[in-house]
């Protein structure tokens, strides 16, 4: 029998991912999941087993009274949900990213799970990928010796960007950040993600309190790869012309690592909720704990605040908006 109840509020593709999570685990069983799309609610509990349906998350907490929620609505239903879920009474809670709209949102969501002792993890499941796992491997292993810069290029700051800043963080064993001092440019209306405006182009650059740094570039092309480590004697590329591959400082050429080492292995969402169920049982520290979430989702409204004060941002962050948002919604940023 299972030790564990699981609920999924939200049922589109994201949310049928998280199921595969519970679905592999003998220590869970799906009991429930809540979406005002019918169609997708039934859809989710056809493909698990037929599972009860609700339109309404609330009701389904309280019929149901589950162990572990997984939320994968769009960012700014986060607060209200995950806040409903905590106080219910559930154990565990596995979040989409990103976090939320807002820091002071992402804080209050920090600050409302702490209290009520729910587990909760935010499903940056890259760390769980078994190229970026070997990359922080070579990292720690001085592969390309002492590591100068972390490099991440993509099409956005809080969609994308918010991967790529935790992955900063990953590479760097999660040593915290200490100051960010960015731009964002944008023309015209703003295209969306979930929901949330996003940029045209953005440039973050970071300070980490061990020395390193990281560069965040968005809108534009990183010469085909999705992450870089730059070292004193090589270079390690993630992403683009193969899944890893290194440059050392011997000038013997690109070479490719075997990932054949890396384990656990899988689909890197379903071993992502795995390793919740797993915390849940033994009382071990998420890879993708919450706290881990803020600090990368601290990041993104720091290069927002930098690019509205025109200044270095020394962290803690302390204003509570997305100066992004403000910036659209005052018509100072964009038409």
């Amino acid at each position: 029998m299972a030790d564990f109840k699981a609920a999924i509020i939200g049922c589109g593709g994201r949310g049928r991912a998280h199921a595969g999570g519970y679905r592999a685990s003998e220590d869970v069983k799906i009991v429930a999941c809540a979406d005002p799309s019918e169609a997708n609610a039934q859809r989710m509990s056809n493909d698990c087993g037929g599972i009860n349906v609700y339109a309404d998350h609330r009701e389904m907490l309280e019929k149901e009274k589950p162990d572990i929620v997984s939320v994968t609505v769009w960012t700014a239903l986060h607060l209200e949900l995950i806040r409903d879920a905590a106080q219910s009474g559930v154990k565990a809670i596995h979040a989409e990213k990103p976090m939320a709209p807002t820091w002071g949102e992402a804080r209050e969501i920090y600050d409302v799970v702490t209290e009520n002792g729910v587990l909760t993890t935010f499903c940056h499941q890259r760390r769980f990928g078994a190229n970026f796992v070997k990359a922080r491997d070579l990292v720690n292993e001085g592969a390309v010796g002492d590591v100068l810069r972390f490099e991440g290029f993509c099409s956005n700051m809080i969609d994308w960007g918010t991967h790529w800043f935790d992955m900063f963080f990953w590479y760097n064993n999660d040593e915290p950040a200490a100051a960010v001092l960015g731009q964002i440019h944008l023309d015209g209306a703003p295209r969306k993600a979930f929901g949330l405006p996003i940029e045209n182009q953005g440039i973050s650059h970071v300070w980490f309190k061990n020395g390193r740094r990281g560069l965040l570039c968005t809108g534009i092309g990183g010469g085909g790869a999705g992450n870089r480590i730059i070292g004193s004697d090589g270079v390690i590329e993630i992403g683009g012309p193969a899944p890893i591959r290194v440059l050392r400082g011997d000038g013997s050429g690109w070479e490719r690592p075997n990932l054949s080492d890396i384990h656990p292995r899988g689909n890197d969402t379903t071993l992502s909720v795995l390793d919740l169920i797993g915390c849940l049982k033994d009382g071990g520290d998420p890879r993708l704990d919450v706290r881990k979430a803020l600090a990368a989702t601290e990041l993104i409204f720091a290069t927002y605040e930098s690019s509205r004060s025109r200044k270095r941002i020394d962290l803690p962050l302390e204003t509570e908006d997305s100066a992004f948002l403000s910036m659209v919604e005052s018509g100072e940023m964009g038409g």
